[in-house]
């Protein structure tokens, strides 16, 4: 069997591609990936801009460690190597959404710059947006949604990101977006303004 360039498999040329996916949806898809730490707002950013998008016709899908841990990732704990695996199979996932032309939503910890330059080199370059969701530890333990907070600052949670493991903040995001400045509704907004040229293809 002879290879492709860049040894593709075959059968990947032989599929519909994705430009034919971006022109039935009439959308060009991108990795928004949100990374900030626990509590800062993620999740319900995430939640919120894929209803914004969705109300303009827009296809999204949303990951996040509860449909990720509980589904395809259910079998990686919580050590630095799965941790890593963790990451590099979401990245997969998002480079998969994206060859349907599909727009990935995000929200991982993914708490080092290495962590998050394995998946946008999985994903691609062009394709990978960072969004940092920016909101202090002592900010993000005041809110303490999950009762997580509590837990780490009484020792009952080891290697907590932000606490006794690293959170290493983007260097050069995307977009930063810092939810004690601006609400929810506001971080939505800001996020939605700033992708929709991108993904917009009647501009």
């Amino acid at each position: 069997m002879s290879e492709t360039p860049n040894n593709i498999h075959p059968i990947f040329s032989q599929l519909l591609q994705r430009s034919d996916k971006q022109n039935l949806l009439k959308q060009n898809a991108v990795c928004i990936w949100m990374t900030g730490l626990s509590g800062s707002g993620k999740s319900t950013i995430a939640q919120g801009l894929e209803k914004r998008l969705y109300a303009d016709g827009f296809l999204t899908a949303v990951l996040d460690g509860d449909n990720i841990r509980t589904g395809i990732n259910n079998n990686l704990g919580f050590s630095e190597a799965d941790r890593n695996e963790n990451i590099r199979r979401i990245a997969e996932v998002n480079k998969l959404f994206l060859s349907n032309g599909i727009i990935t939503i995000n929200s991982f910890v993914s708490p080092t710059i290495d962590i998050r330059t394995m998946a946008k080199n999985i994903i691609g370059e062009q394709d990978f947006y960072e969004v940092y969701i920016n909101a202090s530890f002592e900010e993000c333990a005041k809110r303490d949604v999950k009762g997580l907070y509590k837990k780490a600052l009484n020792g009952e949670i080891k290697n907590f990101t932000g606490l006794d493991a690293p959170f290493e903040a983007p260097e050069n995001p995307t977009l930063e977006i810092q939810t004690t400045a601006q609400s929810i509704d506001e971080s939505i907004e800001a996020i939605y303004n700033f992708f929709i040229q991108k993904i917009n293809t009647n501009n």
